[in-house]
């Protein structure tokens, strides 16, 4: 696995992906949740909700979404969240790995914190699955069914809260590292 992410550490690799990533992202963000929360009421939809959500929601939710709105969800915001994890978990990874790279850092321990990207598009597809599940069996989704996919729900956020703060680390210290860099290089030219 090591070898196949070093192999792809290449922009014309990573920028397109991340930007596939970022289309999909916003295509959801701007069209198909907002229209799935127009026949909700404004409540929020399953995949907006970082810190879970309970039966009652659920079963309130889905009930106040209707047919169509339930459809919405299932055939138009569900089909375009079936693809952004697999963009999401390979562009991140790559964009990690990179920047160790960078650090120097690649080749050690550091390596296996380019996995939490994809640990966060398999939850991602997990909960996908819950949702798809309750979809089709609403009004009969069981309370386990429900209990497992919030479960889901909060790893994905939980793992993607997790990714940012450590590529947002990670820039910070190679911003650091080429600062340093560039301080002793003008010492060196002008000594």
């Amino acid at each position: 696995m090591r070898n196949l992410i070093q192999r792809n550490l290449k922009g014309r690799i990573i920028i397109p992906l991340f930007l596939l990533a970022g289309i999909i992202y916003t295509i959801m963000m701007m069209i198909t949740i907002p229209k799935v929360m127009s026949f909700s009421g404004g409540t929020k939809i399953l995949d907006m909700m970082p810190t879970g959500y309970n039966i009652d929601y659920v079963n309130s939710l889905l009930k106040t979404l209707g047919e169509e709105g339930r459809n919405a969800y299932l055939y138009n915001q569900i089909p375009l969240d079936m693809i952004y994890p697999l963009f999401f978990g390979i562009s991140f990874c790559l964009i990690v790995a990179f920047i160790l790279k960078k650090l120097g850092k690649l080749d050690g321990h550091l390596f296996y914190i380019c996995f939490l990207p994809l640990f966060s598009g398999l939850f991602d597809y997990c909960e996908n699955i819950g949702i798809i599940t309750m979809l089709n069996l609403y009004p009969d989704c069981s309370n386990l069914l429900i209990q497992t996919t919030n479960v889901f729900s909060v790893l994905k956020s939980s793992f993607t809260t997790i990714n940012f703060i450590i590529l947002i680390t990670l820039l910070i210290v190679l911003g650091i590292k080429k600062l340093f860099m560039k301080v002793r290089l003008d010492r060196g030219i002008n000594s």
